[in-house]
């Protein structure tokens, strides 16, 4: 994981390509990939990781990245398979998955007014019940 991540901030489309699995048939989606690659990429978080029992691997991190003015947080549990590589083995990526919005929360009072910025101290947008400062921040 960290090794795509570090690959997304150098620039290197071909080494994001090739470490997808070869079931998601990368190569036909290298435009839409190097468009993500090419973000200005903040930082990474891991949050956890684990390999299963079947031998898949799972990552879920947070990546920041920057677009225009605006700052965002992408958050995903990444899906990798193990499999050997001549006489070596390599991790692939396989897919993710987004965290679920958490239940809304009652508005206790109004807001005076409606910003498109978000707040240190403001419950982060993501939904998990944090700040923002301590999440997506």
């Amino acid at each position: 994981m960290r090794a795509r991540y570090s690959a997304h901030v150098l620039g290197l489309v071909d080494f994001v390509v090739a470490t997808y699995h070869p079931s998601c048939e990368a190569e036909q989606y290298r435009e839409a990939i190097a468009e993500s690659v090419h973000s200005h990429w903040l930082g990474l978080e891991v949050i956890s990781s684990e390999v299963a029992e079947n031998g898949e691997g799972y990552v879920e991190f947070k990546a920041y990245y920057q677009e225009g003015d605006d700052e965002f947080c992408l958050q995903e549990k990444s899906r990798f398979l193990r499999e050997p590589v001549g006489e070596e083995s390599q991790w692939f990526y396989i897919d993710g998955e987004y965290p679920q919005p958490a239940e809304e929360q009652p508005v206790e009072a109004p807001t005076p007014a409606i910003s498109d910025k978000v707040g240190r101290n403001d419950p982060c947008p993501c939904g998990s019940g944090k700040k923002f400062k301590k999440c997506c921040g």
